[in-house]
């Protein structure tokens, strides 16, 4: 009897727990059999793996073959097993050396020929493999993927005969070599190009230096969707552990990571049809969903009241814990989604409410029951309401060069306002706690007075006091000022607008 073990990982939620592939051959009728929870991709790969075996002239055993992959109670799935299975094949019946296996992990899914083709979800695999200090072997075209991770060590092949041949020593491959990884391959939009909106700006600019989630209301055509899709390009540049959380979770969706897209903010816009599963992730096999690949960076949802409320209201937990747990009968994913949330909606129904052309006929009720549409606990979580009005024409034309500032410049004042909160407390100011709050924004007499006074007269909630001092917080860190100010609390108060008592304006 011969056993032998080889190393490979398992894709669950945004981690890749160690695999063992267990290999026995046995005395007894020729069979193969495969055991460990294998999905139905698994299982398959016994075929897969004879007939890549037979086609580069390895030698089958015909003996009684089990493969035991463990832990047994983790689920399998996916083609990313054949190549460890094959190497135990061939290791088990003495072909190559199981001596050589200990110090790789293998990944990649096996083509009847004996080539190799990429599999999805390689980058935490290659960061486990890194903390583990094995050599993590793959398909060529995952390579650049893995690599991203610095201290990898990667084996790129194309074909088994080549894996085969370096193990018994007979040609040594060389370790992959990662080129340097460009991280401005698609261009962000400037801030620039956007004419007119100071006050709607001036927001964004806040948003973007707290952390904060923002709201637009106005009609269309004012710029809210230009707006927020420069919000990623006056954010502070990922270091290295964001990008590669961020590119991880890319990794283990359905569409994988694009390599151009390394250290780049995400700016996810799901339409408002999309399902509530679609934006927070799920399925049998939990994914991430749009608020995980945004993870790092900005979701925008545009017409806000069109999406489905049973939908909307699946974002309130995650706005502010900044983490999904995706719970299925038979296991459980935790993925990240620390995002900012940028919504967008029209005054009224017919979108003209408030149009210097009145062409708006939408009844109060109307207008009450559209905006009734999104939650006081949804609006409650919101940071920034801001009205984005409609521009007259000669604002269109062109503004004079001192109003016209690009987000290279904006970006640089977001950037200091960050270093201040991070030298502060190594959070940004949208993550602090309702004791941080307490400590780091407090308030001289009159500010204070001024709080509770709008907090009673507007009727806002505790949540929106604590939200409103952030704010502040935040405003005085864009103006370098170390304690917040009666200008900064004013301010800050202006953006609660549309969570106030029903006939305040």
């Amino acid at each position: 009897m011969s056993l032998a073990v080889v190393y490979s990982r398992a894709p669950v939620g945004i981690s890749a727990p160690l695999v063992s592939v267990e290999t026995h051959l046995a005395n007894g009728l020729p069979a193969l059999s495969i055991v460990g929870l294998a999905e139905t991709e698994v299982k398959e790969s016994k075929d897969r793996v004879r007939a890549a075996l037979l086609n580069t002239r390895f030698d089958f055993p015909s003996r009684r073959i089990t493969i035991n992959l463990a832990p047994a109670d983790l689920p399998k799935e996916g083609g990313r097993f054949d190549l460890a299975i094959a190497l135990g094949i061939l290791a088990a019946s003495q072909q190559i050396p199981a001596t050589e296996l200990e110090q790789y992990e293998f990944l990649g899914e096996l083509a009847l020929s004996g080539q190799l083709r990429p599999v999805r979800g390689v980058l935490p695999a290659a960061i486990q493999a890194a903390h583990t200090g094995r050599i993590l072997v793959l398909p060529v075209e995952n390579a650049p993927e893995a690599a991203l991770v610095s201290q990898a060590r990667i084996l790129p092949i194309h074909h088994i005969l080549e894996l085969c041949a370096h193990l018994n020593g007979q040609q040594r491959l060389d370790f992959f070599q990662a080129k340097a990884t460009k991280t401005n391959g698609v261009e962000q939009p400037d801030l620039a190009e956007v004419k007119g909106q100071h006050h709607a700006k001036r927001a964004l600019e806040i948003a973007a230096a707290g952390g904060h989630s923002l709201l637009m209301i106005g009609p269309p055509g004012t710029g809210k969707t230009m707006l927020a899709s420069r919000l990623p390009g006056i954010l502070p540049p990922m270091n290295e552990a964001e990008a590669l959380e961020t590119a991880a979770l890319h990794s283990i969706s359905s569409r994988g990571f694009d390599l151009k897209h390394w250290k780049q903010r995400p700016f996810r816009q799901p339409h408002h049809t999309a399902s509530a599963v679609a934006l927070v992730g799920g399925g049998s096999q939990p994914r991430p969903g749009e608020i995980s690949l945004a993870h790092n960076g900005v979701v925008f949802l545009d017409e806000l009241p069109e999406f489905n409320r049973h939908v909307l209201e699946v974002l309130r937990e995650p706005v502010e814990s900044g983490q999904i747990t995706i719970s299925r009968a038979a296991r459980q994913a935790d993925f990240p989604a620390r995002f900012q949330l940028i919504a967008a909606m029209n005054p009224c129904p017919c979108g003209y409410h408030g149009h210097p052309s009145g062409r708006c006929r939408c009844t109060p009720d109307q207008i009450l029951r559209y905006r009734g549409k999104i939650s006081g606990p949804l609006l409650d979580r919101i940071d920034l309401h801001v009205e984005v009005p409609s521009l007259p024409v000669n604002q269109l034309h062109a503004d004079s060069q001192d109003e016209i500032e690009s987000s290279h410049t904006v970006g640089k004042r977001v950037a200091a306002a960050r270093q201040r909160q991070y030298a502060r407390s190594d959070l940004s100011n949208n993550q602090l706690g309702n004791r941080q709050v307490q400590y780091y924004c407090q308030l001289d007499k009159e500010s204070r007075l001024l709080l509770e006074q709008a907090i009673t007269k507007l009727g806002l909630s505790a949540r929106a006091y604590h939200r409103i001092l952030k704010v502040a917080r935040t405003i005085s860190d864009l103006a370098g000022k170390d304690h917040i100010g009666l200008p900064q609390l004013t301010e800050a108060i202006g953006y609660r607008r549309l969570d106030r008592q029903p006939g305040i304006s």
